[in-house]
Formats: C-alpha cells, sequence, structure tokens
C-alpha cells in the first residue's frame, strides 16, 4: 500500500466485508465490536434494498480477517420506543467482567423528541434484552467502560453542546439506571479534529482507560486516541495530538452517504498479544480492519503529549 500509515496498519487496502455479503444489503455503518467465545465479534448495521431502516447483523470470525454473517439480524428498532426507533445504528459493545455481561448501547433516531441512547444487553449474541434509555437527547454517542471503577459503572458521552462544538462527558451509576456525578472531560483539541470528537468504549489498559474516538474536521473523519487515569478517569494522562488511522484509500473516500470517513464504534485490545485491532467503516459503505501495536499506540500518546502543543484551527 502506498500510504502512508503509523501505528495502525491496514490489514488490507480493500473492504474485508461489503454490503453484498448480506442478502440484499446496499450499505453498511459503524460496526460494534469485541471478543466472544474466542471469536472475533462485529455488531454490523446493514442497509437493505428492500427495507427503510437498517438492522444490525453478527459477523464472527477466528482469524479476525474472514468472517461468517449471520443470516438474521440480532437488533432491529425497537417495539417498545417505536416512535423514537427509525434508524438503528452506531451500536457499541462494552464487555463488563464483573458482571460477565456485554452491554449495547446505540443512538435512537434524531426525530420531534431528540435522540436519545439505549441500553441493552446480552452474553450469548443470541438475543438482547432492553432495559431502557440511558441518556436523554441530543447524544450522539453514549459508552459504557469495558470495567467497573472502584465498583461503579462509568460512562463516557457526547451531548449536544450547541451552539458550542460537541465534547466529552462523564458519569457515573450504581445500577446502570441513575447517573450522576457529571464531568467535562475533553473538547476538540487539534486540528484533525477541530470540529467534532465522537467516543467509543473506553478499554482498561496497565497503563489507563484507552479511549479510541471520531474526530472530524470539514467533513473528514479520522480516528484518534486519548489515555484516562484508571482511578479516576476524568484525569487526562495524554492525548494524542495525530490521527492514528485517516482515509486514503478509495473505499474510504467514496461511500453511500459519506466521504472521506473512516469511522468506529470501538476497538479490541490484547496485552497479552501487545495488539490492537480496529474494525471501521469506510465512508458510510463497507468495513474495513486496521492493526497495530498496543504499548506502541500508548508510548505514542503519552510521547506526542509530552512534546506537542494543542492546536486548533480558528
Amino acid at each position: 500500500m502506498n500510504i502512508k500509515e503509523t501505528v495502525m496498519h491496514r490489514v488490507k487496502d480493500e473492504p474485508i466485508i461489503i454490503p453484498s455479503d448480506v442478502q440484499k444489503g446496499y450499505a453498511m455503518l459503524d460496526c460494534g465490536q469485541t471478543m466472544y467465545d474466542g471469536k472475533y465479534m462485529l455488531l454490523i448495521p446493514v442497509q437493505r434494498k428492500d427495507k427503510n431502516s437498517p438492522a444490525i447483523y453478527t459477523a464472527t470470525s477466528d482469524d479476525g480477517i474472514n468472517f461468517d454473517i449471520s443470516e438474521n439480524p440480532l437488533i432491529i428498532p425497537s417495539q417498545k420506543y417505536a416512535e423514537l426507533d427509525k434508524y438503528v445504528a452506531r451500536p457499541s459493545v462494552s464487555y463488563i467482567p464483573e458482571d460477565d455481561m456485554y452491554y449495547i448501547t446505540r443512538p435512537l433516531n434524531k426525530n420531534i423528541w431528540g435522540q436519545p441512547e439505549l441500553l441493552a444487553r446480552t452474553r450469548d449474541f443470541k438475543s438482547v434484552e432492553e432495559m431502557g434509555l440511558i441518556a436523554l437527547p441530543h447524544n450522539a454517542s453514549c459508552c459504557l467502560f469495558q470495567g467497573k471503577v472502584n465498583g461503579r459503572y462509568v460512562r463516557i458521552e457526547q451531548p449536544d453542546s450547541s451552539p458550542f462544538k460537541p465534547s466529552f462527558w462523564l458519569s457515573y451509576s450504581d445500577d446502570l439506571k441513575y447517573w450522576g456525578e457529571y464531568t467535562p472531560l475533553l473538547a476538540p483539541y487539534t486540528n484533525w479534529n477541530a470540529d467534532a470528537i465522537t467516543p467509543t468504549p473506553p478499554i482498561k489498559t496497565k497503563e489507563g482507560w484507552l479511549v479510541i474516538y471520531s474526530g472530524i474536521k470539514e467533513g473528514r473523519v479520522s480516528l484518534g486516541a486519548i489515555l484516562l487515569n484508571l482511578e479516576d478517569p476524568s484525569k487526562v494522562i495524554a492525548k494524542g495530538k495525530s490521527p492514528i488511522l485517516t482515509p486514503n484509500l478509495d473505499f474510504e473516500y467514496n461511500g453511500h452517504t459519506l466521504q472521506s470517513s473512516v469511522n468506529t464504534c470501538g476497538a479490541i485490545a490484547n496485552e497479552e498479544k501487545d495488539e490492537i485491532v480496529i474494525y471501521y467503516c469506510g465512508a458510510g459503505m463497507t468495513i474495513g480492519v486496521a492493526k497495530g501495536s498496543l504499548s506502541e499506540l500508548l508510548n505514542l500518546i503519552k510521547y506526542e503529549e509530552a512534546n506537542f502543543e494543542d492546536w486548533i484551527w480558528s
């Protein structure tokens, strides 16, 4: 591949999953991702030619490259919140080991009521239990930390901050129903993410909570990373100043509804293998994958924090 890459390296210069892999599919959106039963597990929102709203399908793989996609969807628009849920998208998956449970958050459709977030859970990815709304409108993304902090659940979200730029906030809960101790965490801080930032589920590492996020500048969507304190995630240890993945290939430039975009709902990290894998959506159309060294990524974030100033274009 004749493109400049830093810590994250594309496995292929073409998508690994395309819409036609699902019957009558014509577009794929940002996918949730985790490990389940020793396999790579993706939750892929698929827009089909015969339906107005996409459904979320599971895709599993032994090697992380070749995926088997479920014949039937795992998640369809909610019946309980039918008035709010017209467009199934952006599923974020958080495995919380203390509960031995996979939690799924996703924004409901923007409408006259706004865009709230729905929380659900599963243990087997065969059935999903809706747990209710977890965040009020407008909320572009609300993700649970992948583990408790001092015995409590923590979430990171991007609430609407108009007319200001979207930013990250933290809040805490004992039961996943009632949330409080709201704390501002991060605002757009450098040139390539100056317009907006969107979080994914924070990953616990020895160095801190690693947050992979999407950053937007003038319509171009790239990926970056920050590191939070393990015991007090309201403290930002380091902010990466350069994108770890940015659009460079044709399928990342030309898509269904987006152009020039590598967007994601998460990442999969393995400290024993010293590996991080990110499955991303290219231009709102197909799924690509990039891999890298987890320790190299963490070192890069800390190095850039120590050696470069924040810089936002006006």
